[in-house]
């Protein structure tokens, strides 16, 4: 059996799914327009850049809905997927990741988005296990805007891997092949880690590092 890892935004998706929740709650009228967009937009952007704070990130893009009732949370949710994800999901992400399945590969979205958006999108791309960053909760089960646990996010990714696969009595060096799909800089330490790096829609810092590695460069949006 061989691993198939995929980063979830701008590999299998077009666009940062957490950066779009928070457009789809401006537009319903969760959040303050210009306050929130302008906010959200810098965090993006300090993302792209590498130097994300997600401790800050995480508390900020979960405020606009954590405090509305569980009815609602999963209502804007069921709502975000059917209007923004689902018609944007690429024809050709979804087949490599059956081409995987039908491998017999053992398959894991890896993201730095946490749980609560990207678990819906990773069961519309019909893959079971999610690794994402996981939010507390407090003993009424509510998001208190904090993180649990180590995030998914640059080096974290590497340690919630080895956490998954341990669980299971697998490390990664029992696999034969294991591949890595990410289009972010941001996803190098986990890229390096696996015995197939795949730079996926890269940005121009990881395609650069593709080129002078001799990593395969993928193109699912075109």
């Amino acid at each position: 059996m061989n691993l198939a890892l995929f980063d979830l935004d701008g590999t299998l998706i077009p666009k940062d799914s957490d950066h779009a929740f928070g457009e789809f709650l401006v537009e319903r009228g969760w959040a303050d327009a210009e306050g929130f967009r302008r906010r959200n937009d810098a965090f993006y952007e300090d993302y792209l850049a590498g130097r994300l704070d997600m401790a800050a990130y995480v508390a900020f893009a979960t405020a606009p809905w954590r405090s509305r009732s569980a009815a609602e949370q999963s209502q804007a949710r069921a709502e975000f997927v059917e209007q923004v994800v689902r018609p944007m999901l690429p024809p050709a992400a979804v087949a490599l990741v059956e081409r995987h399945r039908r491998a017999g590969d053992l398959l894991a979205i890896v993201t730095a988005t946490n749980e609560f958006v990207t678990r819906p999108i990773a069961t519309l791309l019909g893959v079971e296990v999610l690794i994402a960053t996981e939010l507390e909760r407090d003993g009424q089960g509510r998001v208190t805007g904090a993180i649990r646990g180590v995030p998914a996010f640059r080096e974290g990714k590497i340690v919630r891997v080895q956490q998954w696969l341990q669980g299971q009595g697998r490390a990664l060096a029992d696999f034969a092949c294991s591949t890595f799909y990410s289009d972010s800089i941001n996803d190098l330490p986990l890229l390096e880690c696996v015995s197939r790096a795949v730079a996926t829609n890269p940005g121009p810092a990881l395609a650069r590092i593709a080129q002078a590695r001799g990593w395969p460069v993928l193109n699912l949006f075109s």
